[in-house]
């Protein structure tokens, strides 16, 4: 029983990390079909604003807390940065715009090098996420359901802007037909730069919430996109739903493999299960059209 409650644990931290970064690619990626493989330097670039608070706020509780709305304006204004001046140019180029942030990671990872040097840096855990609780004689660590309830936040409050809010309607609109939208009168334009805005800024929300888990560093984001990108194709191409389904599976899916092989190995078998199931149903779990991957 306690080993059984230690991988379903196991695997519904790792679910929510994936959960949190993927978060802004169902924008990005998903509801506007960019391919930014810079979305990981942004990441970085929440880690090092929560490394950068903590010498400005001697409290760890209290850097932590200012760490999150910080990171998501600096994660959300680079992003709005690279839109407004590349990006927007290659809304229909899909592959084009992989390249050109794949070199803009490139060079975000040498600024940060160039900044806060190449050795990991860490960001100390504020008391209130040390130790542990008991559920069942297993003990779970603060610090990872910490981040199970940031990802959960993230996404009740993800959902309540597109669906409750104005811009949210807006989103949908330019994304379900796009030249309508702009006859109703919405500035597609603005819009646009709003979702990039949303969808970079959950990156540095989760840049903050990595830095509990472990050490930073100029290539923290990279680890972590191309599974990012996998639980949005996977759940389905802009879907919240999907994306929450598919990055707790994928979760615990690994902690299983994890369990009987090894890191690497569970790593491996994750994406042959994908891609077996890609062959299956390749709309992923739930089928949408967007605008551009329709």
């Amino acid at each position: 029983m306690e080993t059984l409650i230690s991988q379903v644990f196991a695997g519904l931290s790792v679910g929510s990390i994936l959960l949190l970064i993927a978060l802004g690619l169902v924008l990005t990626f998903g509801q506007m079909g960019v391919i930014n493989m810079a979305q990981g330097e942004f990441i970085m670039a929440g880690a090092y604003t929560a490394y950068v608070m903590q010498f400005v706020f001697t409290n760890p509780g209290v850097s932590l807390l200012i760490s999150l709305p910080v990171a998501f304006a600096l994660a959300g204004l680079l992003g709005v940065v690279l839109e407004a001046t590349l990006l927007r140019r290659m809304y229909d180029r899909p592959l084009d715009t992989l390249l050109v942030t794949w070199g803009v990671a490139l060079i975000l990872q040498q600024v940060a090098r160039d900044v806060f040097g190449a050795p990991n840096v860490d960001v100390p855990a504020p008391s209130f996420l040390s130790g542990s609780v008991s559920f069942f004689g297993v003990a779970l660590p603060l610090s990872r359901l910490f981040i199970l309830a940031l990802s959960l936040a993230a996404v009740i409050g993800l959902t309540l802007v597109l669906v409750r809010t104005s811009l949210g309607r807006r989103i949908r609109a330019t994304v379900q037909n796009r030249p309508l939208a702009e006859t109703s009168g919405i500035s597609t334009r603005s819009t646009d730069r709003m979702t990039f805005f949303l969808g970079s800024g959950l990156a540095g929300i989760a840049g903050v919430a990595l830095s509990q888990v472990g050490s930073i560093g100029p290539t923290l984001g990279t680890n972590y996109v191309i599974d990012a990108f996998l639980v949005v194709v996977v759940g389905g191409i802009g879907q919240i739903k999907g994306a929450v389904i598919a990055a707790f599976a994928l979760g615990l899916l690994r902690a299983g493999f994890e369990y009987e092989t090894s890191a690497s190995i569970a790593k491996v078998l994750v994406f042959v299960a994908i891609v077996i199931f890609l062959q299956v149903r390749p709309q992923g779990i739930v089928n949408v059209r967007t605008r551009s991957l329709a």
